[in-house]
């Protein structure tokens, strides 16, 4: 099956969302790249939907992880879904789940899902490995174990 130039703008819109909007903190770009009843299913239930509540989640990775970082691995789409798998790098610098920051770097795996309407982001699920992140962070038993330095 070849892209149709609607899946191939479906797959830029979400890299771009991955690696500018969630990597880069660029927050004005969830109004252009989101809609307004966008829905989150990985974020925590007491984000609102839309554009708002995606600039709420970005603010938060920002404040708790500095040099954040998203290296797109792989993107492909079908029909109005997109999936990317990408790396994510950065450092702890800010209270996680209400521990100070270690100031600790950390690599992991991250799988996104999207669902477009009309070229833009209608719903998001992310498969994230936490736990992998959390031991490189020292926050979890084991701290010795996936260290990067």
């Amino acid at each position: 099956m070849s892209l149709t130039p609607a899946m191939k703008t479906n797959t830029e819109v979400c890299v771009r969302a991955q690696t500018e909007l969630f990597g880069q903190g660029r927050t004005e770009l969830a109004d252009e790249l989101v809609t307004p009843g966008c829905v989150d299913h990985t974020a925590p239930r007491d984000i609102p939907a839309g554009p708002e509540g995606i600039k709420a989640v970005i603010g938060w990775l920002h404040r708790t992880f500095s040099d954040l970082h998203y290296q797109v691995d792989d993107a492909f789409g079908a029909d109005d879904r997109v999936a990317v798998r990408c790396t994510v790098t950065g450092v702890h610098s800010g209270e996680l789940a209400g521990r100070p920051p270690t100031g600790r770097r950390f690599e992991a795996m991250q799988i996104h899902v999207y669902r477009l309407e009309d070229g833009r982001i209608a719903e998001h699920w992310g498969a994230r490995n936490d736990l992998t992140m959390l031991m490189q962070l020292g926050l979890l038993g084991g701290e010795e174990n996936g260290h990067v330095s």
